[in-house]
């Protein structure tokens, strides 16, 4: 009798989203996923609040008047961190898939050392420059505003 090589996730939700040992790539792509998930449900209430307009002027300033605060400044903000998160981070990705700056494919045996010597170096440089990026936003948001 063949031994069954399946094995089931035990891990569930937790599994999806943390990373243990896996580093701080694993942590990059988790998060690429969540704001993915909240990008596009920014997205579709950002629709349902833009076609009000199309019910007159009254209906457009309720939703206007619904919308509006400190706490919605906030959010924007963060969908902002979202947004340059998402983007830089798959250009990151992009540029991983393609193999450009990652080297040559090796043979896949832990540690991948592809992964810890060319690609971790494309991951600091994205996040360096997703915070330079969340700070002129913050400026942008708070203080220039």
């Amino acid at each position: 009798m063949a031994k069954d090589r399946r094995h089931p996730n035990r891990l569930g939700i937790w599994g999806w989203v943390g990373g243990g040992s896996w580093g701080p790539d694993r942590y990059l792509y988790t998060l690429h996923r969540i704001t993915g998930l909240g990008l596009l449900a920014y997205f579709l209430v950002h629709v349902v609040v833009t076609s009000s307009r199309a019910l007159g002027e009254a209906a457009w300033e309720a939703s206007m008047a619904r919308v509006s605060g400190p706490l919605f400044v906030l959010g924007e903000y963060l969908v902002f961190v979202a947004f340059a998160f998402h983007v830089i981070n798959g250009v990151r990705l992009f540029f991983a898939e393609l193999g450009w700056g990652i080297g040559k494919p090796i043979e896949p045996i832990y540690p991948y050392r592809n992964c810890l010597d060319d690609q971790r170096p494309w991951a600091l440089g994205a996040l360096l420059l997703i915070a330079v990026l969340v700070v002129v936003g913050a400026l942008d948001f708070f203080v220039w505003h």
